[in-house]
């Protein structure tokens, strides 16, 4: 006789409550207990308590730790620098709603500031000369999204609710403490253990002795463990190339791709496409030079990326668009083109990415915008903002 189906919420997220980390690891326990339910589950969640904390106790020990992955928690941070978002984004597991930096006014230190705001008025200048049909409201904001190339990845701006799993979010706290205390130290890795430190002091009491990703050898997945990666174009793909770190926060949102980063040797920059060529290189370059020690999210690292076919076209059907960041739209046009030209042979693969090379996403087979862009389909690639 078949059985029928049987669904039911079991826990849930619930607004203003904070869950004891006792009740997480209680409800771990009974988790990992469904492995190898002898009963009902009605039978295994009224067990003696001593029994659940046995088992939870036994799975930390054994580093089976992904039962540990059923409670949640909504965390709320508020002044957190753009690097901790973009380490915390790049781990996949999480859920996050952060205040973006492409339209907002940031507030950095007096040097910033001053370079910042002296910026969005050179950018309000070109923007309207080179686009005279946009509206002011439109020009306002496209001027912070060039200017903030010059605002520091330490600065803290973003606010950001981040919701994650019990067990991911005590390797968090451990891969934190493991790159304070091991971490070389570089200027930048200076910088960043003081985040980490500030980080883990505002952290509410929720890690659990034992509960990290030591057996396994893991740390945050953002920071490259090798430098160099052969380039390669099939069913999957491996490519590596120079973005700045706006750019790496905006790709980060693609989670079925793999992204990390490397620090250039030497400092380069990343030039708005509207001054590049122009009087204003020179004078840009000069300017974002002038705050390397602050580290701006116009700084270029060495990013690798990879993936399969089928989430490449994905990120394409995002980024490929007249609303996008630019440098990213840019970036995944050149990926596409060097994905073409490397399997031009094969002709499966070729015919499965030729209908999304044409143009913006708005001439892909099947697409239909909901709020089409002022650019349209061939402009949005040529464009210069």
């Amino acid at each position: 006789m078949k059985t029928k189906m049987k669904i039911e919420v079991i826990a849930s997220t619930k607004v203003g409550y904070v869950l004891p980390k006792e009740e997480a690891m209680d409800f771990s326990g009974k988790s990992a207990g469904i492995c190898y339910l002898p009963d009902t589950l009605e039978t295994l969640f009224s067990e003696p308590p001593e029994k659940t904390k046995k088992r939870v106790m036994g799975n930390i020990q054994s580093g089976h730790h992904s039962v540990f992955g059923h409670p949640t928690y909504n965390l709320s941070l508020e002044g957190v620098p753009k690097i901790l978002a973009m380490i915390l984004n790049n781990e996949k597991i999480y859920n996050t709603s952060e205040k973006s930096a492409r339209y907002t006014v940031m507030q950095p230190s007096i040097q910033e500031k001053e370079l910042y705001e002296k910026w969005i008025e050179i950018y309000k200048k070109q923007i309207m000369e080179k686009y005279p049909n946009f509206e002011e409201k439109r020009v306002k904001k496209l001027a912070q999204e060039n200017a903030r190339y010059l605002i520091s990845i330490f600065t803290p701006a973003t606010v950001m609710e981040y919701t994650v799993n019990f067990g991911q979010l005590n390797y968090i706290i451990n891969w934190a403490k493991d790159y304070i205390t091991n971490e070389p130290d570089t200027e930048f890795s200076i910088k960043l253990k003081q985040v980490f430190k500030e980080f883990l002091n505002e952290m509410p009491d929720l890690e659990v002795e034992g509960l990290d990703s030591r057996l396994k050898a893991r740390k945050f997945s953002f920071f490259a463990q090798r430098k160099n990666r052969k380039e390669e174009f099939g069913e999957n793909y491996c490519t590596t190339y120079l973005a700045s770190f706006a750019q790496i926060a905006q790709a980060q949102r693609h989670r079925t791709l793999s992204y990390e980063m490397t620090l250039l040797d030497v400092p380069q920059y990343y030039i708005p496409h509207i001054i590049r060529g122009t009087e204003l290189e020179n004078e840009w370059i000069e300017d974002i030079s002038s705050l390397k020690e602050f580290f701006p999210q116009g700084m270029l690292v060495q990013v690798n990326e990879r993936g399969t076919i089928e989430n490449f076209v994905l990120k394409c059907m995002e980024r490929l668009c007249g609303a996008a960041q630019l440098e990213i739209m840019e970036q995944t046009n050149l990926i596409m083109q060097k994905y073409l030209e490397a399997v031009k042979d094969n002709k499966e693969l070729y015919n499965y990415l030729l209908p999304y090379s044409k143009g913006a996403r708005c001439t892909f087979p099947g697409w239909k915008c909901s709020s089409p862009c002022i650019f349209g389909g061939k402009n949005a690639m040529n464009r210069i903002i």
